[in-house]
């Protein structure tokens, strides 16, 4: 191929597409973006593209996907409705730190302003929730405009680029030459690390009697998994997780203390409370982690390693910032750190972790009697799993069970809607979390609620028999909602019962095949025969209608503060 030669501009994208190792898109055509999908059909042996049902799920297939093999995921929709239909995506994205590049077709540049057939202003619409939005506007912008979205969406602190291509550039012709983006003037992808702040952190780790470290999806992000279990285990320092850092490290490591926050476990936010020095590496402090920040950490000295300045101090006050990738950090403090037995320290978190478990997590997992828990559901799944799965959850109290006891052994395997907390997100996450990892097997936790809003993706499951394994914590209600109806609304109980539909017929009718279970005796036999089903299947827990999720933080509360029963 020669670089004279003459293209549309449909054709050119597609091939920077290629060009940027796009080998999975997921997608829904329309008349705005149909010159696209014609030009992809040439092209189909190199692309897998995924029909899916709805454009909000492919956003969050394109996240899934993302989050799993750690590349760019990909969707291709059409303007207009199709376009506006992938801002929850995007916006879930933004918030979670998700390299997805959203492509979106658009009218022709000389009806832009006249009220035309499905005419919206993509671009402006999701500048405040996306890293870069741009429209391109003719054939000669597309390979630098595609190039610079893969470079904005991966470097840096990741996250959703969004792309509007006008119809008039996608039929023009021009010719193609690649290009490659991998500088922009003023966007500092890579700060520069001030060692007078390292030495600072590591001389304060040093010196610290109690040091308690929080474990963020940056370390995820940054692919320092090695490097953080390193620094911890030369000074001996417990850690906790946050909800989307919960796989940095195994669950049986023996520092790792669990998950941090609202619904975390109780240790770590006593502890957090009680540390001489926090160190904070590649989380933004959430307020589902701090609980009220009047109280949070006021004893401490808070050393904060992230890459993003933004997040230094935003929330919380810092003493130390470390600016920088967390891979080239962490390796500069671990060099400066002192080995040393902090065995004691570590011992003070047992109290409180024998408190939690003969309150919440004994109950949770081994009840005497009755129906079903949440818990012990996840807990069956992970058992048969070994900790090997991939978790993709939904939101609600399935996220919340599912996260506190769901088990990992592998660095990317916790896929969840943290910031947006956006419901219906863990079907279509799941669909793209195994297409980038075939090798591994995806289990996705939802509630009743959360599967009616994106049910329709059983289509796509359906098409493409993705081997996802589906379990439906079944309580009839929106249980989230219901249990602070319950803790802090008198169980006013407003709007939150669900009249369902038999949700094994409806697999059935998608030719995904279900089984029901009611019985404790049952549960082991089911979970057996899903994990063993060639393909797709959906389990139906009917679990308990008014468990609730604990312990928990009641909102406005200091962090530590912890309801451990209702």
């Amino acid at each position: 191929m020669e670089n004279n030669e003459k293209v549309s501009g449909s054709e050119a994208l597609v091939r920077a597409l290629i060009e940027e190792g796009v080998d999975t898109m997921f997608g829904y055509p329309g008349g705005a973006i149909m010159p696209v999908y014609d030009a992809l059909m040439d092209h189909l042996d190199v692309i897998n593209h995924i029909l899916v049902r709805h454009e909000q799920g492919a956003t969050h297939a394109a996240e899934g996907y993302a989050r799993a093999s750690g590349k760019v995921g990909v969707c291709l929709v059409t303007g207009g409705p199709g376009a506006t239909n992938t801002l929850t995506g995007i916006a879930d994205a933004m918030l979670d730190s998700t390299p997805i590049i959203v492509i979106a077709g658009q009218i022709s540049t000389d009806m832009i302003g006249t009220d035309a057939f499905q005419e919206v202003d993509f671009t402006c619409v999701t500048q405040p929730i996306c890293k870069w939005s741009y429209q391109i506007s003719s054939p000669e912008e597309i390979t630098w405009a595609v190039s610079r979205a893969f470079f904005v969406a991966r470097s840096g602190r990741p996250g959703p680029v969004v792309l509007s291509i006008t119809k008039n550039a996608q039929v023009g012709m021009t010719e193609y030459i690649p290009r490659k983006v991998n500088y922009i003037r003023s966007y500092d992808d890579d700060p520069e690390i001030d060692m007078t702040r390292i030495r600072e952190a590591a001389a304060a780790i040093n010196s610290a009697r109690r040091p308690f470290v929080l474990a963020g999806q940056g370390i995820e992000l940054g692919n320092a998994q090695e490097e953080f279990l390193a620094f911890v285990e030369k000074a001996g320092l417990p850690f906790g997780c946050t909800l989307l850092g919960l796989s940095v490290a195994p669950s049986s490591h023996p520092l790792n203390k669990g998950m941090l926050g609202m619904h975390g476990n109780y240790c770590n936010n006593v502890k957090t409370n009680e540390c001489d020095v926090l160190i904070a590496v590649g989380m933004r402090f959430d307020d589902r982690v701090t609980g009220n920040v009047a109280t949070y950490a006021r004893q401490a000295k808070i050393i904060h390693l992230d890459i993003d300045p933004s997040e230094i101090g935003k929330n919380v006050p810092v003493d130390i910032p470390v600016l920088g990738n967390c891979r080239k950090t962490l390796p500069l403090l671990t060099e400066r750190l002192l080995k040393m037995d902090r065995s004691e320290w570590i011992e003070s978190f047992r109290k409180y972790q024998d408190e939690e478990y003969e309150k919440v997590i004994d109950r949770e997992l081994h009840p005497a009697a009755g129906p079903l828990n949440m818990g012990e559901v996840v807990d069956a799944v992970s058992s048969a799993t070994g900790g090997d799965a991939i978790l993709v959850t939904d939101v609600g109290q399935n996220q919340m069970m599912a996260s506190r006891y769901f088990r990992y052994t592998r660095k990317r395997s916790i896929i969840t809607s943290g910031g947006m907390g956006t419901m219906g997100f863990g079907i279509p996450a799941a669909i793209g979390a195994a297409l980038g990892r075939p090798d591994r097997t995806v289990c996705v936790f939802t509630g009743d609620g959360g599967l009616q809003m994106m049910m329709q993706e059983f289509g796509t499951i359906m098409e493409h028999r993705i081997p996802v394994k589906m379990i439906l914590l079944n309580n009839n209600y929106l249980g989230n909602v219901r249990q602070w109806q319950e803790l802090f609304y008198n169980r006013r109980y407003s709007f939150t019962h669900l009249e369902n539909p038999d949700f094994q017929v409806i697999a059935s009718a998608y030719g995904i095949p279900s089984r029901r279970v009611l019985a404790r005796e049952d549960l082991k036999s089911a979970v057996d025969e899903m994990l063993s089903a060639d393909g797709p299947f959906f389990l139906e827990a009917c679990v308990a209608e008014e468990g609730n999720v604990m312990p928990m933080t009641p909102p406005g509360k200091p962090i530590d503060n912890m309801l451990m029963e209702c």
